[in-house]
């Protein structure tokens, strides 16, 4: 099996695992059909995360999607987006968009990514802060770890 393959399998379990326990907390918590709409959220941005394979329009779609669910919470008062898998599948999108394209593209996702976390923040708090301080996190560490594996570890 190829190593792309095993990280994607990895990715694919982690981000399987993190909706469904993200989904089952808000139903106990929220109630409702929330928890409906961050899942819908969550399974676009990792399926885009799972299909990125060098191309810069998963990166760019998954961007798109993460600043539209940031607008939609903030408009219709339900928490905050990115969800903690939302903001795992952005981090990927963009470390490796920062590792593999060229670096315009490259950049300007990054950009997009940073705005998107910004926009989060700006947008004010409709529950705990604690998911959108750890698509943070995630973030801020794929802006670090891109460049440098586009450093150390050269696409082949």
């Amino acid at each position: 099996m190829k190593p792309d393959a095993l990280v994607n399998a990895g990715l694919g379990v982690v981000f399987a695992l993190g909706i469904a326990f993200t989904a089952f907390m808000l139903i106990r918590s929220w109630g409702g059909a929330y928890w409906l709409y961050t899942t819908a959220v969550a399974v676009v941005m990792g399926g885009l995360a799972l299909i990125r394979r060098r191309r810069a329009w998963p990166a760019a779609a998954g961007v798109a999607v993460a600043a539209g669910a940031v607008g939609v919470s903030m408009a219709a008062g339900l928490p905050q987006e990115p969800s903690p898998v939302a903001g795992l599948a952005l981090a990927v999108l963009i470390g490796s968009s920062l590792r593999a394209l060229p670096v315009r593209p490259a950049a300007a996702i990054a950009a997009g990514g940073a705005a998107v976390i910004a926009l989060a923040w700006v947008s004010g708090p409709t529950s705990s802060t604690a998911s959108l301080a750890l698509a943070t996190v995630m973030v801020v560490g794929a802006l670090v770890a891109g460049p440098l594996l586009r450093a150390f570890a050269p696409v082949r």
